[in-house]
């Protein structure tokens, strides 16, 4: 059942290679730009209808230039899950102001073929934990880069050789690591020793949430998996809808008091009591009408966000979507196609779209204030690591662009073409631009006044 999903997953995406560097065909390829039709955009109150195969928006005009606010930077000392929250929702960071680098160390084995990094850092407690492609754990120290600890968690089960994915998440004094291998794990965070290990019917590809005393993640069969985080014990579960075909990325639950939010590769949002898990609503996330193979793949492989009573998500189906967290009820929606992760601050939202264009969107509206599309004018982008160190880029195969941060007055984000840039949040101007010496596709964080960034390459950068 792995080798048959992965298989099925490389199949999909190497079709898209495949035909990428036809111009008839072009707008199959995940991975270039959009179309350049002029499309429609929401207004408050209301859902747009989704057509054609590649479907973008545009910047509404009774908006575009106006201000908007955003919250003050505020100082982090620790990021302790994925996204930051439980929520996913952090705001506004004070970290980075130079984005200059202060260090960068290598901490393991990088993508390669059945090798795969694809866990987000996590800081607390003055360490920044990391997980390369071959589920070793190490935890560093956050002012110099030196290794801790280090625990190699590879199975020793044949029957999982290879594998890749999952992520790690900090709750009071422990490190909780989900893994391709078919494993959730508590680790002591000062030592790296296990305190308790339990292995699951499917792999996790997404890292773990931590929330009212349980350990929360999505394995790769779309079942919503919990654990009690003091003993490993097994608690309920929830099966959404199984896809035979995803995206690599994987998807992080958000919880927000007593409600847990899951996206799933069938495009389902759902939410459910974290106690219990009874459901409360379900959102499909998907296009209306599907014209291409690729098009059929509705995963949400970003994490939802919870943010002032709505929940913020975007599918590679082709739905952004504001969604009431009380009632499950669309705001309203938006034909963006991404594989990133929404980030919610002050009056606006942004979001990432698989052609590379971040989009500034009012929270309460749904309308557009900017779009800034960062691969514009970019034909051709050789070498590299691909897509999540699965392909290498060729022909006119453009960057993709990990999830934002808002850090420091810019929103900071990092592509699979080994460049960072920082973008002005109230324009969407670059105003920085650097180049980080190999592929990126996780989202920065930032914590302590630094901002960290992994590469495919399995190294940990930290920019002061």
């Amino acid at each position: 059942m792995i080798l048959f999903r992965r298989t099925s997953l490389i199949a999909v995406l190497a079709a898209s290679l495949t035909v990428a560097g036809c111009s008839t065909v072009s707008r199959l390829n995940p991975f270039g730009g959009g179309d350049d039709e002029p499309q429609e955009v929401a207004s408050e109150g209301e859902r747009i209808p989704i057509v054609g195969a590649e479907s973008g928006v545009e910047v509404t005009e009774a908006i575009a230039g106006q201000d908007f606010n955003l919250p003050a930077p505020t100082p982090r000392a620790d990021w302790p899950l994925p996204g930051g929250a439980p929520e996913q929702a952090v705001e506004h960071v004070d970290a980075g102001q130079g984005l200059s680098v202060a260090w960068r160390q290598r901490f393991g084995e990088g993508s390669e073929r059945g090798k795969h990094v694809t866990a987000p850092p996590i800081v607390a407690d003055g360490k920044v934990f990391v997980m390369d492609g071959t589920a070793n754990v190490s935890a560093r120290d956050a002012q110099s880069g030196r290794e801790i600890w280090r625990t190699e968690l590879r199975s020793t089960n044949r029957r999982d050789r290879e594998a890749f994915g999952g992520g790690l998440a900090y709750a009071d004094g422990k490190v909780y690591v989900t893994s391709g291998y078919r494993l959730v794990v508590q680790l002591d965070a000062a030592t790296g020793a296990v305190g308790w290990r339990r292995e699951t019917e499917q792999p996790v590809h997404g890292a773990p949430t931590i929330a009212g005393g349980r350990v929360m993640a999505v394995s790769i069969d779309n079942t919503l998996l919990t654990f009690d985080a003091a003993t490993g014990e097994p608690s309920w579960t929830y099966q959404a809808l199984t896809e035979p075909a995803r995206i690599l990325a994987a998807s992080s639950p958000a919880v927000s008091g007593d409600t847990v939010v899951a996206a799933f590769g069938s495009g389902e949002l759902v939410a459910l009591r974290v106690a219990n898990g009874n459901d409360l609503w379900a959102e499909a996330l998907s296009r209306a009408s599907r014209t291409t193979a690729l098009s059929e793949i509705r995963d949400i492989p970003g994490r939802p966000v919870i943010y002032q009573g709505d929940v913020y998500a975007v599918s590679h189906s082709g739905v952004f979507a504001a969604v009431d967290l009380r009632t499950g009820t669309a705001r309203w929606t938006l034909p963006v196609t991404g594989i990133t992760t929404p980030w919610p601050a002050g009056d606006v939202v942004y979001v990432v779209s698989k052609a590379g264009e971040v989009i500034c969107v009012n929270r309460d509206s749904g309308q557009v204030y900017w779009i800034r599309n960062l691969n514009e004018g970019i034909e051709q982008d050789a070498g590299g690591g691909g897509f999540f160190g699965f392909f290498e880029r060729r022909g006119n195969v453009r960057p993709i662009w990990s999830s934002p941060l808002l850090a420091s007055n810019r929103l900071v984000l990092v592509s699979s073409g080994g460049r960072l840039v920082a973008l002005n949040p109230k324009t969407g101007a670059v105003e920085h631009s650097m180049n980080i010496g190999s592929p990126a596709m996780l989202a920065p964080i930032a914590a302590g006044g630094t901002v960290y960034v992994v590469t495919d390459e399995a190294e940990l950068i930290a920019l002061r």
